[in-house]
């Protein structure tokens, strides 16, 4: 789990470059924020350095409305460091209001700044790297972005999980209508989306994949 920034460190956050996530500062602090996953090294020269969605979730946040634990972590628990997503389901569920709302539209707007920094044709339409690798957390970032409602519990609501099958989720929503209407966000983000039928329990839900063309 990454360890909170230091002072230091919070201040090149909050001097990155408010379009691009820019950052400017000595090497070591630089290194030390991917180390914690709130920012990036470009790939092609002059190999700048970006913030993440978890460092533009900090730069977005108030002073002051952080919430409790290490820094770059969002309420709901998070594996890698990274922002996380609501997938549904979550138990405790992250607060709703202002804040999560500010959380969200910071890791959304993040997330195509890295799409992005990591194209040669700088295009924002295509899933990044680091979506093929949080399979999970991406496609219910986009959805929650979007307003899509979580599940809460056992509740009604869309839930991202996990599949056999390479660099594919599965979407879970009870609700036919809410069910095609995140097929059509998460097609708008950039996934290959299919609707399919489980043969046991006849439920339909959404099987995706970033597309890479």
């Amino acid at each position: 789990m990454a360890l909170s920034p230091t002072a230091a460190q919070r201040r090149i956050i909050a001097a990155a470059d408010p379009a691009t996530g820019r950052l400017k500062g000595p090497e070591a602090q630089l290194t030390a924020l991917v180390k914690r996953g709130l920012a990036f090294r470009h790939p092609r020269p002059p190999h700048d350095h970006f913030l993440t969605p978890a460092g533009h979730r900090i730069r977005e946040q108030p002073a002051g409305d952080e919430a409790p634990g290490a820094a770059g972590q969002p309420p709901a628990p998070a594996a890698d460091g990274v922002f996380s997503a609501r997938v549904g389901g979550e138990d405790p569920a992250p607060a709703d209001g202002p804040a999560r709302v500010r959380e969200v539209r910071g890791a959304w707007q993040g997330l195509l700044e890295l799409r992005r920094m990591t194209r040669s044709d700088g295009a924002t339409e295509l899933p990044c790297g680091w979506e093929r690798t949080h399979l999970v957390q991406a496609a219910a970032l986009a959805l929650e972005a979007a307003g899509h409602t979580p599940a809460t519990g056992d509740g009604d609501g869309y839930r991202v999980r996990a599949t056999p099958q390479p660099e594919a989720v599965a979407v879970h929503q009870p609700d036919g209508t809410a069910l095609r209407e995140c097929a059509v966000t998460l097609e708008r983000a950039g996934w290959q989306v299919g609707e399919h039928t489980d043969p046991r329990t006849r439920v339909r839900y959404l099987l995706a994949s970033p597309r890479r063309v």
